[in-house]
């Protein structure tokens, strides 16, 4: 059994994966789980990476890729959030007494976590070698807290007896200091995943992109542009949008209703329109979408649910912010006891509310 949040339920199974996720935590954070929040990357890490291994037979290994893809962009804005507190860049953080573990939360667990496990995976041989590692490892800890140290000598201890002196030697070519301890913005290793499924979202973005200086109604974009992508697609294609310098004003709203973004269903499409339409604070799209984000997060809108997971709730009230700081505060205000308490204390933090 688990519990989930309604934004999950979008009409169209999109978002099924994030439901595998959740199941997956029986095994990897439930059924093995980190000794203390020095080790939290075992919880996540471990089980964004089953949930992609999953996608291969939910859907395609493209997907699994794809799904790569799709974190890597929250894994840079994870690191560049942390770039003058770069300790919160490690996967493995020594905290100090009476420091707050919930100020390292981030998607750096997550994804890092997962590029090191999928590093891990091609190293040593690929998933015929490394599935079975995977069910010994849940079979070894399963009732246990374990520290990073007790996962590592476990992982050279089978791979010693399944493998013997040729495995040794690959996971010998592992920079772990690196994984563990690295600072920065950039990944130990550059990892290449399966972009099939993105390229055409990457073109589309680039059209736009090549569009800013073109009047509105000299645009040739429709609703057929997007009509065989899948939501992932929808999804890295406002990503790669994120990417580029802001559109203007006209544009992003043209765009919102072109494709139907700004009234999608699905919640990770719609926060990526609403921090596509607050990039820049000083703009008009900004001033006109930064009360309809905050509606939006709040559930006062008509979708009526409050949208609590930290990955929605906290980028929409730190976009706002900076478009309206009364605004954000105002909002937050009024239904502050509405979110989870470690999401209300993080997002007071954002706010400024408490220091």
């Amino acid at each position: 059994m688990t519990f989930l949040t309604p934004t999950l339920i979008t009409g169209d199974r999109s978002l099924v994966d994030v439901v595998v996720h959740e199941l997956t935590h029986s095994w990897f954070g439930n059924g093995v789980t980190h000794a203390h929040a020095s080790h939290f990357w075992l919880n996540e890490g471990w089980t964004t990476y089953m949930e992609r291994v999953l996608q291969r037979v939910l859907h395609s290994e493209g997907d699994r890729g794809f799904s790569f893809l799709i974190g890597r962009k929250a894994l840079t804005e994870a690191l560049e959030q942390y770039r003058d507190r770069p300790k919160y860049q490690r996967l493995v953080i020594e905290f100090e007494k009476g420091e707050d573990p919930d100020d390292a939360y981030s998607s750096i667990p997550y994804e890092k976590g997962s590029n090191f496990i999928l590093h891990l995976e091609r190293t040593l041989g690929g998933l015929d070698a490394f599935l079975p590692y995977v069910r010994d490892y849940v079979k070894t800890f399963t009732g246990r807290s374990i520290t990073t140290e007790q996962w590592r000598d476990h992982l050279y201890q089978y791979f010693a007896a399944h493998g013997g002196a040729e495995k040794t030697s690959a996971l010998n070519l592992i920079d772990f200091q690196a994984w563990f301890e690295g600072e920065g913005l950039v990944l130990p290793v550059n990892m290449v995943y399966d972009d099939s499924l993105a390229l055409p979202a990457f073109s589309l973005a680039e059209r736009w992109n090549e569009s800013r200086n073109t009047p509105v109604s000299g645009l040739d974009f429709k609703d057929a542009d997007v009509q065989d992508f899948n939501s992932n697609q929808k999804i890295i294609f406002l990503d790669r949008l994120l990417g580029y310098s802001p559109l203007p004003s006209s544009h992003i709203l043209h765009l919102g209703e072109v494709y139907r973004l700004s009234s999608s269903p699905n919640s990770e499409i719609r926060l990526r329109f609403y921090l596509l339409a607050l990039l820049d604070p000083a703009s008009e799209v900004a001033r006109i979408c930064a009360p309809i984000a905050s509606s939006w997060v709040v559930g006062e809108d008509e979708t009526g649910v409050i949208k609590g997971r930290m990955k929605f709730c906290r980028p929409i009230f730190r976009c706002v912010s900076k478009v309206d700081g009364a605004l954000a505060v105002e909002v937050f205000t009024k239904f502050q006891a509405q979110f989870h308490p470690i999401a209300r204390k993080m997002i007071e933090k954002d706010l400024g509310i408490i220091l």
